[in-house]
């Protein structure tokens, strides 16, 4: 009865914490998409609204944190009890991760509104971002599901993600070849591009946290990334 009841326990503070990490998943997605459609219309007041909200993705993360952090001192999980604790974990960090990059997103976005209008580039960066979007909506369902194949299925999407941003940078360059007026814009554009890859990156790991968490084991094969650009900008 005792085991029962510890394990009842424990399964209840588990829930918790994935209650959390679903809401903390809803916010991103939301801040993922809302920034986007800032760029593309140019709408200083949803950006700013991006921003103001990512401190309640931080605040999640931190309450996952603290949550996590109680049911290893209390409960003293082990083997698979013990991995779904740390995966929590990783995966919380990779959503604060993607949330610091829409915060990004949406405060470059209050600078490009004062310059030039480069081509179709803010609706290519919102396709780009909802292909994101859709990757962190899988990862999340393949979490809570303990589904290894749409796990899997997100990391191969990763690629498309790079070739679109691989797109993207050559798409920046020949702007700035063409017209040294579009060098600022372009420069803008090029680390939201950037950004919007790194997310892909983190919804990946969140992925492969899956595989781990099912399996014991990360993805055996190493992961081609398809980014071919030389350039590394800064991310944040």
């Amino acid at each position: 009865m005792v085991e029962q009841h510890i394990a009842s326990a424990f399964d209840r503070d588990l829930e918790g914490i994935q209650a959390r990490i679903m809401k903390m998943g809803g916010l991103v997605e939301a801040a993922i998409t809302d920034a986007a459609r800032a760029l593309e219309s140019r709408d200083e007041e949803l950006a700013a609204k991006v921003v103001k909200e990512d401190k309640a993705i931080d605040g999640l993360e931190e309450l996952i944190n603290e949550d996590a952090a109680r049911v290893i001192a209390i409960r003293a999980p082990a083997a698979v009890d013990l991995r779904v604790v740390l995966s929590v974990m990783k995966i919380s960090a990779n959503l604060e991760r993607i949330g610091d990059y829409a915060k990004n997103i949406a405060k470059r976005t209050g600078v490009l509104v004062q310059g030039v209008d480069v081509s179709e580039s803010a609706s290519a960066l919102r396709r780009m971002a909802r292909e994101v979007e859709l990757m962190l909506k899988d990862a999340l369902d393949s979490y809570i599901q303990r589904d290894v194949e749409l796990a899997r299925d997100v990391i191969d999407r990763d690629r498309d993600v790079d070739q679109m941003y691989n797109a993207l940078f050559r798409e920046f360059l020949t702007h700035m070849m063409e017209d040294p007026r579009n060098i600022t814009a372009c420069m803008h554009l090029h680390f939201i591009a950037k950004n919007i890859e790194r997310m892909g990156d983190h919804v990946t790991a969140m992925a492969e946290q899956v595989i781990y968490l099912v399996s014991g084991h990360k993805p055996d094969e190493d992961r081609q990334k398809a980014d071919t650009t030389s350039v590394t900008p800064q991310e944040v």
